[in-house]
């Protein structure tokens, strides 16, 4: 076998779709340390912590990421299910992801509660319309995210 390479982490992670009056869901930006010039968008979230299920995994997440405290129970079934593969900090991840639909009237994001990891690694946030996901040539993750949107409106009658 030639060279190392390092073993695969199974993740659980649940993330929340946040998303406003006017339609418009909230991202982050942010990049991995170990590749400086690389920036992408993502929903609110992140992996689970001991023994946490995924609604209180998502919620813990939106409230250090976003300000915004919520009962886990709020977050009710998740709307999507994905598994994605990634590089970050030098190690490769396997996240089985749960997503969560999470409607607001408005919010002003405050990025207080953000632990080390998170100052460090995300610099900005942005609500985004569908549309103007479907028209960035930047990296937005999950990559189905303006589909997935349209369809939640949809079955929403919205």
């Amino acid at each position: 076998m030639t060279g190392m390479s390092s073993p695969v982490i199974e993740r659980r992670a649940a993330r929340v779709l946040l998303v406003d009056r006017a339609g418009r869901t909230l991202l982050l930006h942010g990049g991995d340390p170990a590749r400086p010039g690389l920036h992408w968008w993502f929903t609110p979230g992140g992996g689970l912590s001991g023994d946490e299920t995924p609604t209180q995994g998502a919620a813990r997440e939106l409230h250090e990421e976003t300000g915004l405290r919520i009962d886990p129970a709020e977050l009710g079934e998740p709307v999507w299910r994905d598994v994605t593969e990634f590089s970050f900090d030098g190690r490769q991840y396997r996240q089985d992801q749960d997503f969560y639909l999470l409607r607001v009237d408005e919010w002003q994001v405050d990025t207080a509660g953000m632990d080390d990891n998170e100052q460090r690694t995300i610099t900005e946030h942005r609500w985004w319309a569908a549309a103007e996901i479907d028209a960035s040539d930047e990296l937005i993750y999950p990559p189905e995210l303006a589909d997935l949107l349209r369809r939640l409106t949809v079955s929403e009658g919205r």
